[in-house]
């Protein structure tokens, strides 16, 4: 076991803690995952460019405060992510979630290649059609 995480595992409170919101949050995002993926449109990757939802907002100070509050966010999973790789949990989907919601440049590439991927189409596709979603398009 790693020397950092000896004083936060010999504390047995925290630790109970931790297991249980472990144990939230998986099965949280056990229902917003599959969610989140039927609210997807069927061509969004199809697209050569991504429309950020953001630039239809008119007011400047309201779309960089929601930019800024959802890229603190992603941060957030990120770093729990990574917490919930040493704790019961869903570490790597919630370091996949905060991804998503960081802004970065080539994101939406990023994103479209993981989707190409044969086994992650096919699993969002049965998915949707679970769902009764048309399939994702790329």
């Amino acid at each position: 076991m790693p020397a950092f995480l000896q004083p936060l595992l010999s504390d047995q409170t925290l630790v109970l803690y931790l297991g249980l919101f472990s144990l939230v949050f998986f099965f949280v995002t056990l229902l917003v995952i599959p969610w989140l993926i039927l609210q997807i449109r069927a061509d969004y990757f199809h697209e050569p460019e991504r429309h950020s939802l953001l630039s239809s907002l008119n007011h400047p100070v309201l779309r960089i405060t929601i930019l800024v509050l959802k890229n603190i966010l992603g941060v957030f999973f990120i770093l729990l992510g990574i917490l919930l790789l040493v704790l019961p949990g869903q570490g790597l989907l919630t370091m996949l979630l905060g991804l998503l919601l960081i802004d970065f440049p080539g994101k939406f590439r990023m994103q479209r290649w993981f989707v190409s991927k044969p086994s992650v189409l096919h699993s969002v596709n049965w998915l949707r059609n679970k769902g009764k979603k048309e399939p994702i398009k790329l």
